[in-house]
């Protein structure tokens, strides 16, 4: 039986993420970066792929929870005979990439099991595993496989059997045994051992720190803070970039082909993230995003991609990766992203509507920031006519999608405010006239008029949820009789069991098999609406049912499955998370609560 998706937390460092089960078991970790390969698989398959576990053998009642406004873990195993606790964390800032668990016996005695296997290649290739000295004398455990070393240390080692190391041992109240684990490259001497109180109390002090920065003041602070960490752990701190998550090919429906590769940069995504950061005060982070941008989208403006590498490189072949089962039989399990080639005429729109943003909060443009601006803008304005596949990448027909063409006019819009308010030169009198043949298109042909609501695209009368985003980018008012008319069509279409559908994909519109489960951006979009057009009740009660289906420590997936009470797709999703934010900081602002400072 696979984990369920909610039994898993969230590590890292702003570079890599790991993902351990409530029962201890690391079962997913890309080294040295999201969307390296995973030396630890077995979500995706089962321990052979790869895990490493430290927790109670045999039964126990588990409860965790994030030290302050860390990712820093606590999870506390009790059972018939005692307590423990199990700390783990992938330290913060030190440049290296570790992860570091700490067993603490609290009370009485509980037997332990510490399983350590290593993986590498996505759960394939066996890696040589010996025991060295360290630069202090002291043993530890080294795997190597290719490119990769993998360094474990700790108070005591498990023993190699069948290609497994494993140990037993008891922890008694008072005891306290460290572990931890450094990648490095094979060619690269063993690190130097960690000083792990003191990483420990760096990490939480750090991510502290930059919680209390955040300004938001509504109803739901705490559970904004929780998605701006989760946003904040999956920007890299290094290069700039923004993954979409930390995973791969968690299904959109259990069983079905509906399994992507998410580790990867979309401008999309990560402009709406910026959005989302920036609407509670965290002004910094755009510098960071928009200089990853202009080195990812420099060269020939047509060559702009929907998505980038995170240090920004642009080849993401997707294949499938046949040796692994995938989560609860879900096949293929997919690596790359062949959306990667797909025209989405919205992606620039979404950046623009953030710059936009960051220059009203004072952000500097540089002429060389500008000038990429201006020549996507002008690119656009060559080629805006075209059909593209749209937000949800669909790999059907490319077709005249409402939301993109929406997203097309906020490119121009945004453009000619940068002209007009900030002094910046462009051809500011050709992005006008298409400003207004855009939005006269989108209300003549995107809208069907006898149903009174904008549709999915140029060619069909089935609505689609990104509709509801046509008043939040300024295209029309909230209050106009269209908006409206569109959000009573996506209640009427869209919503299952209290979540809101993307489309109905029984319209054959995305060529793809099978069903999917409400995806929650959505549902959380259908809350941001009930706000802006006054029905603060029912927002209230978006957010309160979306709300609940968060696992214990705050994290979201991408969709849910209401039939079953499971979490599906990718974990923790970042579209989820800050849509969380965008609906929060909607309800605060219709209830005059001040947002920002």
């Amino acid at each position: 039986m696979s984990t369920p998706i909610a039994d898993y937390a969230l590590l890292g460092d702003t570079e890599r993420a790991a993902l351990i089960s409530r029962s201890g078991s690391v079962d997913w970790l890309c080294l040295p970066r999201f969307d390296a390969p995973a030396c630890f698989a077995a979500i995706l398959g089962d321990e052979e792929n790869g895990r490493w576990l430290i927790g109670p053998d045999g039964e126990a009642r588990s409860t965790r929870t994030y030290r302050e406004q860390s990712f820093v873990l606590d999870t506390v195993h009790e059972t018939d005979t005692g307590r423990v606790r199990v700390t783990d964390l992938m330290p913060f800032g030190d440049g290296r990439a570790d992860l570091v668990r700490v067993v603490e016996g609290l009370d009485g005695e509980v037997a332990m099991l510490h399983e350590w296997v290593v993986r590498t290649q996505y759960g394939k290739v066996l890696p040589w595993v010996s025991r060295i000295a360290d630069e202090a004398g002291h043993t530890v455990i080294r795997a190597v496989a290719g490119p990769d070393m993998l360094v474990l240390r700790g108070d005591r080692l498990p023993v190699p059997e069948d290609h497994h190391h494993r140990d037993r041992f008891t922890v008694a109240a008072g005891d306290r045994l460290t572990f931890s684990m450094t990648w490095v490259p094979s060619w690269c001497d063993v690190p130097p051992t960690l000083d792990v109180q003191r990483r420990i109390d760096d990490t939480v002090a750090h991510f502290d720190e930059w919680a209390s920065r955040h300004t938001h003041q509504g109803r739901y602070r705490d559970a904004v803070t929780r998605s701006l960490l989760v946003l904040r752990l999956l920007t890299d701190e290094l290069r700039g970039g923004i993954v979409a998550a930390p995973t791969t090919s968690l299904p959109e429906s259990v069983g079905g082909e509906r399994n992507w590769d998410y580790r990867y940069c979309w401008l999309r995504d990560a402009s709406l993230t910026l959005e989302a950061l920036l609407s509670c005060g965290y002004v910094d982070e755009t510098r960071l995003w928009r200089d990853w941008l202009v080195r990812a989208v420099a060269g020939d403006p047509a060559d702009l991609q929907i998505m980038y590498a995170v240090d920004g490189a642009r080849e993401l072949p997707e294949r499938e990766l046949d040796h692994l089962p995938g989560y609860a039989g879900s096949r293929p399990v997919r690596i790359g992203n062949g959306a990667v080639d797909q025209r989405q005429s919205d992606v620039l729109g979404e950046v623009m509507i953030s710059l936009d943003a960051a220059r009203r909060l004072g952000v500097r443009e540089s002429s060389e920031t500008w000038a990429v601006q201006k020549a996507l803008v002008d690119d656009l304005a060559d080629h805006w006519e075209q059909s593209d596949h749209g937000l949800w990448e669909i790999r059907g027909p490319a077709r005249h999608f409402t939301h993109s063409r929406v997203m097309v006019w906020a490119a121009f819009d945004r453009a000619v405010r940068a002209v007009e308010e900030k002094g910046h030169d462009g051809d500011v009198e050709r992005w006008r006239e298409l400003r207004e043949r855009v939005h006269a298109e989108v209300c003549e042909r995107g809208y069907a008029r006898e149903r009174n609501t904008f549709t999915q695209h140029y060619d069909t009368r089935e609505v689609d949820a990104a509709l509801l985003l046509i008043p939040v980018v300024g295209f029309l008012p909230a209050d106009d009789e269209r908006v409206l008319g569109t959000v009573r069509a996506v209640e009427e279409d869209l919503l299952r069991d209290g979540f809101v559908l993307r489309y109905r994909t029984q319209s054959g519109v995305d060529g793809l098999a099978g069903d999917e489960n409400p995806f929650l951006a959505c549902s959380f979009w259908l809350a941001q609406a009930y706000a802006r057009t006054g029905r603060l009740d029912d927002a209230h009660a978006m957010m309160q049912r979306l709300l609940a289906v968060r696992n214990d420590l705050g994290l979201l997936s991408e969709e849910y499955d209401p039939r079953t009470g499971q979490l599906v797709g990718n974990f923790p999703q970042a579209f989820s998370h800050l849509a969380l934010v965008q609906a929060a900081c909607a309800i605060a602002a219709a209830e005059g609560v001040t947002v920002t400072e």
